[in-house]
């Protein structure tokens, strides 16, 4: 069983078997938590994503779906990179957006990571509200089997844990 805990604080400076990306298509680096990944992880996250833009991703990672690179200078093992939809009020992209946190544990999975830290995807530039993203995010990494044992939900902002927390139960 995942225990899930949340806490509030800067992602990379987690200790975890793997910390969740809430990263870009290009998988280049960007703002928020993917700029701030990319900047405290170094120079060796970029390589393997340039890496895998130069082999199978080289149109980049589709929305959805995650993928696995070192970590870095991160006190972890990997990253794992996810791309969040942009929220719409027009289209319904909620299953996109589960598809982030059941990707990302079946590549911390695949590598054998048993705590994983996720940011709260697509809250930030991608506009998502932060009490359906909470919704989304908790429900989904309680019912998507896993040998993960710890899911760490790292929340920048007091706004940001509070929406997480009132759903955490």
């Amino acid at each position: 069983m995942t225990t899930i805990t949340l806490v509030q604080g800067d992602i990379t400076r987690e200790s975890a078997d793997a910390i969740v990306n809430a990263a870009n298509s290009s998988l280049l680096g960007g703002g928020g938590v993917d700029g701030a990944i990319h900047r405290r992880g170094g120079p060796a996250i970029l390589a393997e994503c340039r890496s895998l833009r130069a082999g199978h991703l080289g149109k980049g990672l589709p929305t959805g779906e995650a993928v696995a690179t070192t970590a870095g200078d991160l006190d972890a093992r990997w990253v794992i990179h996810t791309v969040g939809p942009v929220y719409s009020t027009t289209e319904d992209r909620s299953g996109l957006l589960a598809s982030c946190y059941r990707e990302s544990l079946r590549v911390a999975d695949e590598l054998g990571a048993r705590t994983v830290a996720f940011p709260a995807v697509s809250t930030g530039v991608y506009r998502w509200p932060l009490d359906d993203a909470a919704r989304i995010a908790l429900d989904t990494v309680r019912t998507t089997p896993t040998s993960v044992t710890e899911a760490r939900f790292v929340l920048f902002d007091e706004r940001a844990y509070e929406a997480f927390s009132s759903r955490a139960g």
